[in-house]
């Protein structure tokens, strides 16, 4: 058996109706801070305190992200090597 609800109502109703929060004051507040925070970084015009306002990891991060790919390019070469070598002991 298989039953079919329509509810027809705005997303407000919705919210209400489940007893969810009200979260548009909040996240306009929240809005609001960061763009004064990146005004803030575009007129100082400090580089690297615009990038820690743009991107959510900040310098760190990106510090991270390059450790990364640094040790991925480091292991596929020794895996290149190895292979390599493995293959010269077969001939």
């Amino acid at each position: 058996m298989k039953f079919n609800i329509e509810i027809d109502c705005t997303p407000d109703e919705a919210r209400q109706f489940l007893g969810l929060p009200n979260v548009g004051p909040l996240q306009e507040r929240l809005l609001a801070d960061l763009e004064r925070k990146m005004r803030e970084a575009v007129e100082s015009g400090d580089p690297q305190q615009l990038l820690m306002q743009w991107l959510p990891m900040g310098a760190r991060g990106i510090e991270q992200w390059q450790s990364m790919w640094t040790q991925m390019a480091k292991t596929a070469a020794g895996l290149q090597q190895a292979a390599r070598e493995k293959n010269e002991n077969k001939g």
